[in-house]
């Protein structure tokens, strides 16, 4: 059975063109946003891994080691089973520090710009055998199905598709740090399809061919010594190597690197990968032994790496055939895509940024675009050079070792990032460097001799495929003995030692509240306009201040700090941490000198980062330092706590209902920048020596409010930094309690002074009513008997004066009981002892309420109420203006409207008119309890009270009261 070029062309091409649709789909938003983040598309993504080798190579494995070849799946499901002391702090570091690659992780942690670019160079003994597996696959399945043209021809070809498609997937978009949505979709969606072809494969392998011959495990038993004569036994030695180096591909390998936490959209989506992936796994290897037994019954003629496509081949099935070579296509083309991303975004970091970088007057971004698709090319075509020289006389399966083996040089600097702080970059360079010739000696020259037709001297080039387990040991151990002896025999530099904090899964940096040489955001922008220009720079800080929830503008030295770590970390992801470093550090300075205590703030952060981190003692301990913060922040007492030199650390809950301003504001900020009048009260009790202040006053707006403030000067020691804890409680409501207590015990002394006044006024009044009556029955003349009468009507008025300060100083002695109440004499009454005051004399109170109008309540409170009203329409009016008091009546209820033609009140204040000390007046002249009273007194007596202003022309104010009406049907007495 023979295809066509164009046939083959053709499906190639359209498979690699229905992998892009599907990207594509994803970026324009077609497919829900739901399915491209749920974690089966992660866990279906990280299928990457099985790539030709897994397809075609792992039965060549199982022809060679029999079920040796399990260790290709059992070693990586290790490594995600172990996920949670693996991967998961690896995760969190490259998250948090914005690191794309395995060159950029080792690169920040070892702070050394040598050991970016060792690795990124070192990478290409990884990438190139494994680019050459997959091409030699491609190659030479397509000359299986072809051989009219040469493997290499073909191979050519299919190198060049890869570049058109690799450029499209990764490096499409000028955007600088794009997450290739699109891309982890399609790797799932071929997943998914190399799953379901061996499945089907090995489904017809066993319930197709060998039903013909009463069945898989009869043959089996039948051809028990021919199949284990073509294999050769697999010792515990190449077991363990085996397990080992694909133990460590989940981590070292470019590509795994690149989907497990470069392009991880789903925080939490390695819980379910570190059982569904080897779930996957398990899958694809369960269809590797019927394939291997089937093309061993069918006799098929290709080698066994070839014995899936060989097999639909032999049974002339067209639908097997195509149906292989697809899934074959995309275990190939997926890797062969992200292997090169991730490889063209390293070397670019590593290797050509920190010798060459545009000119600020550049796109910077376009220009990386362009140098990504160049490196991508660079890096197929290198590919396809070793392939023409050596990877062709080279099984899958040398290939293989030869790649996963180089990447195993660099698990120990991984570990020792992690779990061994006092590594340092002497120790994984040197036994990197040996590691890597070990591995050029003992392996690449020896699995070259045959193809270059070298002589490789000394023992370790007898190499093949029973002992090359012995160089790749020999390279491990020498590499991991050099890193150990020479970090323990050299000394780390500050900047690793703090890299290691920030890496080590046990410990937690300890920042510094060094403040900036930039005063600002806009001086940050500045200082990044001299090496990225001014466009990139701005596009930079801004992005950086979003991803924080800043605002543009900030000049708090906490929020300059976290900003500068921000832009390091973009900057990192952009273009390498070593060369984000170099920039951040030359123009984004520290103050020389100005080493201040430590950023407590900072710190809590980063523990809460790490608190499912810690167990044990530290976790024991986080635990009660959560604790004591969730009682600070809840205690119901304003609590901030200062540096020694005034930075806002801590602002608890209750200062921010205090205060109004929000924690997130003013952490980090000096006391000076608070608003006021919060800026002027801090500052000053704390440069002060008293450390209580009780009741202070604040006016805010027109509302005083009294505050009592403790501090607490904490010394430093052990260690640990100083500063201030300032303790602020809110008094106003005892404040407010005391002055009505206060004003209460005046109004009784004023009772008890009109009581007494008005007993000794009644005496002689009594006896002046006396002398007129005389006068009037002992005379006769008209003049006498006016002026008799002048004299009873001015007794009488006094009389009714006395009455109502008796009243009005009995009003806190209320009955709950309500009787009926004349209206219009209540108004009278309240209208004659404002009429006292001389602050009336040129205001008119005219009373329009119809005489027979009665309410029910209670008359000496409903006085008091009126006194109120009309004493605030009096203040609001000018000399020679009236004040109106009508009455309208319903079936239920009785309307009184109180009109002055004052300047009326500002309609902000209208809705707060009736709030306890709340005044309009001048400060000093209004208590703000009046109308707060009569609200009260309005609402015993069921009725309703309300302002209307202005009333017309921008000036007056119309108060209107509603009290329950009083019917003459009912029994009762009207009280006057």
């Amino acid at each position: 059975m023979s295809f066509s070029l164009g046939q083959l062309g053709l499906i190639v091409l359209g498979y690699l063109g229905a992998l892009f649709t599907t990207a594509y789909a994803v970026e324009r938003g077609w497919v829900p946003r739901r399915w491209v983040r749920h974690p089966l598309v992660y866990i279906f993504s990280l299928g990457v891994y099985a790539s030709a080798w897994a397809f075609y190579g792992s039965v060549g494995m199982a022809s060679q080691y029999g079920y040796g070849f399990l260790a290709y799946y059992l070693g990586i499901s290790g490594a995600f089973v172990m996920s949670p002391i693996l991967l998961r702090p690896i995760m969190h570091i490259a998250r948090i520090y914005q690191l794309g690659s395995l060159a950029d992780l080792l690169a920040f942690r070892y702070r050394s710009r040598l050991a970016g670019m060792l690795v990124s160079v070192f990478t290409l003994a990884v990438v190139i055998p494994m680019l050459t597996l997959q091409i030699s696959a491609i190659a030479d399945t397509l000359h299986l199905l072809n051989s009219e043209w040469p493997a290499t021809t073909l191979a050519f070809g299919f190198c060049v598709t890869m570049i058109i498609f690799a450029v499209l997937f990764g490096a499409r978009h000028v955007s600088p740090r794009e997450k290739h949505e699109g891309l982890v979709f399609a790797l799932a969606f071929e997943s998914l399809l190399k799953l379901t072809a061996i499945l089907v494969l090995a489904g017809v392998a066993l319930f197709g061919i060998f039903d013909q011959v009463g069945g898989l495990e009869q043959w089996l038993i039948d051809n028990q010594d021919r199949l284990s004569n073509q294999q050769i036994t697999l010792q515990e030695g190449p077991w363990r190597t085996l397990l080992l180096v694909f133990f460590a591909a989940a981590i070292v390998m470019p590509h795994m690197f690149h989907v497990t936490f470069t392009e991880n959209l789903n925080n939490d989506a390695l819980k379910p990968a570190s059982w569904g992936f080897p779930l996957f796994l398990l899958a694809m290897s369960m269809a590797v032994p019927p394939i291997l037994w089937a093309g061993v019954y069918l006799n098929v003629q290709t080698p066994a790496e070839y014995f899936a496509i060989g097999i639909g081949l032999k049974l002339e099935s067209p639908f097997l055939v195509i149906l292989t070579f697809v899934g074959g296509l995309a275990a190939a083309s997926g890797i062969m895509i992200v292997i090169t991303l991730a490889t063209a975004a390293m070397f670019l970091n590593h290797l050509v940024l920190p010798f060459h970088k545009p000119s600020p007057r550049h796109d910077f971004y376009r220009w990386l675009l362009w140098m990504r698709r160049s490196l991508i090319a660079g890096i197929l075509l290198l590919a396809y050079g070793f392939y023409r020289s050596v990877g062709a006389d080279l099984d899958l399966n040398r290939l293989g070792i030869l790649a996963f083996v180089a990447a195993l040089q660099f698990l120990p600097g991984v570990l020792g990032l992690l779990y061994w702080p006092k590594s340092n970059r002497k120790g994984f360079l040197s036994g990197l460097i040996a590691g890597i010739l070990v591995w050029t000696y003992g392996m690449l020259l020896p699995f070259s001799e045959l193809a270059l037709g070298w002589q490789v001297p000394l023992p370790l080039a007898a190499v093949d495929e029973s002992n090359w387990h012995l160089a790749a040991l020999s390279a491990f151990a020498i590499n991991l003995l050099l890193f150990v002896l020479v970090s323990l025999s050299s000394k780390q530099k500050a900047s690793e030692m703090s890299a290691a904090e920030a890496c080590s899964i046990d410990t937690v940096s300890r920042p510094s509240r060094r403040p900036l040489i930039a005063g600002n955001s806009n001086d940050v922008i500045m200082s990044l306009s001299k090496p990225l220009g001014r466009y990139v720079a701005e596009r930079e800080v801004y992005q950086a201040l979003s991803d924080l929830d800043l605002p543009s503008y900030e000049d708090r030295p906490y929020a300059l700090r976290r900003l500068r770590a921000r832009l390091e970390a973009n900057l990192s992801g952009l273009m390498g941490p070593t060369v984000a470093h170099d920039i951040v550090s030359r123009y984004l300075p520290f103050q020389e000198n100005a080493e201040l205590s430590e950023d407590i703030y900072q710190i809590e952060q980063r523990l809460e980062g790490f608190h499912d981190r810690l167990s044990g003692l530290a976790g024991e301990l986080d635990n009660l330092r959560r604790y004591h913060r969730q009682t600070l922040e809840r205690l119901p007492m304003g609590v901030c706590s200062l540096a020694d030199d005034g930075e806002i650390l801590m602002w608890n809950q209750a200062m921010t209902e205090l205060t109004q301003i929000d924690a997130a504001q003013v952490t980090g900020s000096h006391l000076s920048r608070l608003p006021p009048p919060w800026n002027t009260l801090l500052q000053d009790f704390v440069l002060n020596e008293p450390m209580h202040e009780h009741k202070k006053r604040v006016d805010i707006g027109a509302r005083p409010r009294w505050y009592s403030l403790h501090k607490s000067v904490i010394k430093p020691s052990g260690g640990q930094p100083g500063g201030i804890v300032v303790l602020m409680e809110d008094q106003t409501e005892t404040q407010l309690l005391e002055d009505e207590l206060m004003h209460s015990e005046r109004l009784a002394s004023i009772g008890r002074l009109a009581a007494g006044v008005a007993h000794e006024i009644g005496n002689p009044i009594t006896g002046i009513d006396c002398l007129a009556q005389t006068i009037r029955y002992e005379t006769d003349n008209p003049e006498l008997l006016e002026m008799a009468n002048q004299i009873q009507e001015q007794t009488k008025r006094v009389t009714r004066i006395v009455q109502s300060l008796m009243n009005f100083a009995h009003a806190g002695h209320h009955s709950t009981e309500h009787e009926p109440v004349n209206l219009a004499h209540i108004i009278d009454e309240a209208m004659q002892l404002l009429r006292l005051s001389k602050r009336s004399q040129d205001i008119a109170f005219i009373n329009e309420c119809a005489a027979d109008v009665m309410v029910l309540g209670d008359a000496q409170r409903l006085v008091q109420v009126f006194v109120n009203l009309l004493s605030n329409a009096r203040d609001a009016s000018e000399p020679g203006q009236n004040i109106r008091v009508t009455a309208d009546t319903d079936e239920h209820q009785v309307i009184v409207r109180i009109i002055d033609q004052g300047h009326g009140i500002p309609a902000d204040k209208v809705d707060r008119i009736f709030e306890p000390f709340f005044t309009t007046k001048e400060v000093g002249k209004g208590t703000g309890l009046g109308l707060s009273l009569v609200y009260s007194i309005i609402e015993e007596h069921y009725g309703h009270i309300a302002i209307e202003s202005p009333v017309a022309d921008g000036r007056g104010t119309c108060v209107k009261v509603s009290l329950p009406r009083y019917h003459h049907t009912e029994e009762s007495e009207p009280v006057a």
